[in-house]
């Protein structure tokens, strides 16, 4: 990678996280942190406006966005061939949110990308077993849950087809065994519990922010469930 490219592709990377250290912008396009401080100090010479934070490290101002994004043949294929698995293993929701942020990529590349990016779609199948059909709407709503702290409302029917009404404060997804898995704090059982998320009869988003303040991260649970 050029240097050019280098610093375009650092002021993207800062553009894509709150704050980001010199030693993970240095990991990231394998170079030395020194040459980190020499980017950063370039990047403010031509105007672009790197902020730092002790303890946290460099950001972009707020306010400032970059011209429209250019693709490369490589990073356009790569999202071409991520979409056979979103269209078969995410829910109805999340396909559609999919094809339109493939749609607003597709539309600001080359014509010659795009007759790329459309053989490889046809090049590509990622198949699935009949008994996974994910015709729920769920995952969108709980991915802004997570996001936003919030609790969820559930009807959920269990393996028994035994139907219950819950609380959960959702605290992560985990994708295993071909299937989808809300890992949540359940008020009913005031535990941790996996719930399956193609077994979600009903969800509602209250809106309402979590009342427990000292949940786990998901990959502490994620060590639990690997143990049994």
């Amino acid at each position: 990678m050029n240097r050019v490219d280098r610093l375009m592709g650092i002021v993207t990377a800062l553009q894509s996280k709150k704050h980001l250290s010199a030693e993970a912008i240095a990991q990231r396009f394998e170079i030395s942190v020194r040459t980190v401080y020499r980017d950063i100090r370039a990047l403010d010479e031509i105007g672009i406006p790197v902020g730092f934070e002790p303890g946290q490290g460099y950001f972009v101002m707020q306010g400032y966005f970059l011209p429209p994004v250019i693709f490369s043949n490589e990073e356009a294929n790569a999202l071409s061939l991520m979409e056979p698995l979103v269209m078969r293993f995410a829910d109805q929701g999340i396909r559609r949110h999919y094809t339109s942020a493939l749609n607003k990529v597709k539309a600001v590349l080359k014509s010659a990308q795009k007759d790329k990016m459309e053989h490889m779609h046809e090049s590509v199948q990622a198949l699935r077993p009949s008994c996974l059909e994910n015709d729920y709407d769920y995952l969108a709503k709980i991915q802004t849950a997570i996001v936003s702290k919030n609790s969820l409302r559930l009807q959920y029917e269990n393996a028994a087809q035994e139907a219950s009404y819950r609380e959960v404060e959702p605290i992560g997804l985990i994708f295993y065994s071909l299937n989808w898995h809300l890992i949540a704090w359940c008020w009913k059982r005031e535990e941790y519990r996996d719930f399956r998320v193609s077994r979600i009869q009903k969800l509602v988003s209250t809106n309402e922010p979590f009342r427990k303040c000292d949940h786990i991260a998901l990959s502490e649970y994620q060590v639990d469930v690997y143990k049994w």
